[in-house]
């Protein structure tokens, strides 16, 4: 080993050191660049498990795995080893020009094993991103080789979030993203979402659900059947709050498409992997996707790689018709990223902790926000698996929310930084996403820091005569 070699890594520095170089040259991302200079970053520096460690020394439990991808933990050294493996063996080489890695090859193989029997095969991208551009540019390719360029046009639901590349945001139905940009580009609209909180609490689960599905089939023949290519969709809308359909929604929405004829595309970059307490949050809400993209928890977020999922109507017409399609990416099929996932599902297996997830902790954790449902702060306590939302309210007996300009969201927010939890404001919506491998004695740890933090906040509201 040459002296290179042994050199560290990094510097040690002080948090102040790191915040001030942090603010001269790093531009984060969905981020108010001087606000977040004038306070100064929070510093990471380690990771176990499900906690996190700063600059300070002061200890985190991370109920959002990151970013709703550490779905094993951190410091799982199966998957180190296979990363250091293959660095060593072959660190890159790309999957154009007719060639191939073995580990792009095996984790192919094995995401076709464990997905829905439709899916046989894989076009691998860098990121959820760019899994959505590559929905976008497969789906209006299909109906291209079919002789239906007409069907150009693919809906997708307000609030949704699928990524923030041009087509990925256009996609979503972030207003605030839409509002910068010049988004979303032409040939994409977006109906209302299923958030039953938001827009029907007082009708029934099962009514609501058909209501929310029939509205795509409204914009369907607003538009004309045969000028709409798809419709794409979170199971459960992840940065949209933790919007978890009623039942009866996803059928119906599978219903429509397959009477119109339109492609399903399942956003699974948040629910997939285990999230819901299923491989994939189809297989929880019952439905038969053509197309599903993936990222996150297929390696645990420990090195970037996304994905989609396409099902044989598609691949059938790509494969036998399409001649070259034009599209793919440097790092579709990185064989680091592909020895990473494989170690990472196959770890996932040997745990069992999408069984787990059924039957152990997410139905403990579904336990918890029962008993949090009664804190005076909350509206709604809601989950699926191992995700979860709180909405916060300013009258819980009629629900009326707090006026936006309050924040109470961020308030609450600022409570959990400062007493060792990571968890996440979505307006007033507070959401958990934690790792699956979380035990029921860290559910319990995760559910007294939430607790905490609603009676400080609470307290807060009180205070200021917000209530």
């Amino acid at each position: 080993m040459n002296a290179l070699t042994q050199q560290p890594l990094l510097t040690t520095r002080s948090t102040r050191e790191w915040q001030a170089a942090d603010a001269a040259h790093f531009l984060h991302p969905f981020t108010d660049f001087q606000s977040l200079a004038r306070k100064g970053s929070r510093i990471i520096t380690r990771a176990d498990n499900i906690y996190l460690w700063d600059s300070d020394g002061r200890k985190i439990l991370d109920a959002m795995s990151g970013l709703w991808c550490v779905n094993v933990g951190y410091g799982q050294q199966a998957l180190i080893d296979a990363a250091t493996r293959q660095l060593r063996e072959l660190p890159f080489y790309n999957s154009f020009f007719q060639t191939a890695t073995p580990p792009a090859i095996e984790l192919a193989e094995l995401l076709a094993e464990i997905t829905p029997p439709q899916f046989q095969h894989v076009f691998f991208t860098g990121s959820g991103s760019e899994a959505s551009d590559t929905v976008v540019r497969m789906v209006r390719r299909y109906w291209d080789i079919l002789g239906q360029p007409q069907r150009h046009t693919i809906i997708s639901r307000k609030n949704a979030y699928h990524g923030s590349t041009m087509a990925g945001a256009s996609l979503g139905g972030m207003g605030a993203m839409h509002a910068q940009g010049g988004l979303p580009i032409p040939g994409i609209v977006h109906i209302e979402q299923p958030h039953a909180y938001q827009l029907a609490r007082e009708m029934a689960p099962d009514a609501f659900g058909r209501l929310a599905a029939s509205w795509l089939e409204d914009k369907i023949i607003e538009l004309g059947p045969d000028r709409v290519a798809a419709f794409i969709g979170e199971p459960v809308q992840g940065a949209g709050g933790v919007i978890i359909p009623p039942d009866t929604y996803w059928p119906e929405v599978q219903r429509i498409c397959d009477r119109h004829g339109i492609l399903l595309v399942s956003d699974e970059v948040v629910c997939g992997f285990g999230r819901t307490g299923h491989w994939f949050g189809c297989e929880r809400f019952g439905t038969r996707p053509d197309l599903m993209s993936f990222a996150k928890g297929v390696t645990s977020g420990y090195v970037p790689l996304g994905g989609v999922m396409v099902g044989e109507r598609v691949a059938r017409v790509l494969i036998e018709q399409g001649g070259d399609f034009e599209h793919g990416y440097t790092y579709s099929g990185h064989p680091v990223a592909c020895a990473v996932a494989l170690a990472n599902i196959r770890l996932m297996q040997q745990l069992k902790l999408v069984e787990r997830v059924r039957d152990d902790t997410g139905p403990h954790l579904a336990s918890l926000y029962a008993s949090l449902a009664e804190h005076p702060l909350v509206g709604r306590a809601e989950t699926c698996g191992l995700m979860a939302a709180l909405q916060l309210v300013r009258d819980k007996a009629s629900g009326t929310p707090f006026p936006p300009e309050r924040q109470v969201g961020l308030l609450c927010r600022s409570h959990c930084f400062a007493n060792g939890l990571v968890m996440r404001a979505v307006g007033d919506r507070m959401i958990v996403a934690p790792p699956l491998v979380m035990t029921r004695a860290q559910v319990d740890e995760m559910g007294a820091l939430i607790r905490l933090c609603l009676d400080k906040t609470w307290a807060d509201v009180q205070h200021q005569g917000w209530r």
